[in-house]
């Protein structure tokens, strides 16, 4: 990939920035947004999960909102979302997670971050979303965590 990189950021990176463990991937990445190497994208679904995170990761996601292209939900992507689940990639308790990829995947972005290691940065997945995506007509997708994106250089 080459010049500017489109990327959807899940709630998990921005939380990120405020935990330890996580901190300095998370703001490295989010600096590269604010910097104007990366194309920050985001969605509905991020805004209804932050309504449950804490006021400074909530600050945080209004303030990033403003250098994010937000993404409207439409039908193909509700489609995309519900043949992850049925083909079995994520199960049905995994909803926000599958829109999340199919919101993306629809939208055309160059790859998704995450630190959700269990449902969508998982290399038993990966393979997954992308053989339903090239099933479906989509281009697959680039999945990783925020710590691969900026260490790529």
């Amino acid at each position: 990939m080459t010049g500017i990189v489109k990327a959807y950021a899940d709630t998990s990176v921005y939380g990120g920035a405020f935990d330890k463990e996580f901190d300095r991937a998370s703001i490295s990445f989010f600096k590269k947004v604010t910097d104007g190497s990366i194309a920050l994208y985001t969605s509905d679904v991020i805004r209804r999960e932050m309504e449950q995170a804490p006021v400074q990761i909530r600050q945080f996601f209004e303030e990033l909102l403003l250098r994010a292209t937000v993404v409207e939900i439409t039908k193909e992507m509700l489609e995309l979302q519900q043949a992850y689940i049925k083909q079995g990639v994520l199960g049905k308790k995994s909803y926000d997670d599958a829109l999340h990829i199919a919101i993306a995947t629809v939208s055309g972005v160059d790859l998704i971050v995450s630190w959700n290691f269990k449902h969508i940065v998982n290399y038993r997945k990966i393979p997954l979303f992308n053989a339903v995506n090239t099933l479906k007509g989509y281009k697959p997708i680039a999945i990783h965590s925020p710590m691969e994106v900026v260490h790529a250089e």
